[in-house]
């Protein structure tokens, strides 16, 4: 259930109401002067409830974490894509 909050109680509450909403999974309408003005409420909540994972990226996701792609640094995922752009620019130049 949505919980309704003025803004002055979210300002002052915000991290007793994130940690609601992660750990009970509560939803918070945030008003301004009377009017609906935002929704707090936990990633997990907004990914189950309003943006569910697109089957074909779920099935990206869980290969990669297969391959232990899941795991790597900045580093290693900028030097995939250098790696990945001059191969694109060795295929463009011959052809």
């Amino acid at each position: 259930m949505t919980k309704k909050i003025s803004a002055l109680t979210a300002q002052t509450q915000f991290g007793q109401i994130m940690n609601r909403a992660v750990e009970l999974q509560e939803r918070f309408l945030v008003d301004r002067r009377g009017q609906p003005a935002v929704i707090i409420m936990s990633v997990d909540d907004y990914l189950q409830t309003i943006a569910p994972e697109d089957i074909a990226l779920r099935a990206i996701r869980d290969e990669a974490k297969q391959a232990g792609l899941d795991k790597l640094t900045m580093e290693e995922i900028d030097a995939e894509i250098a790696a990945s752009r001059r191969e694109k620019r060795a295929r463009s130049d011959r052809g």
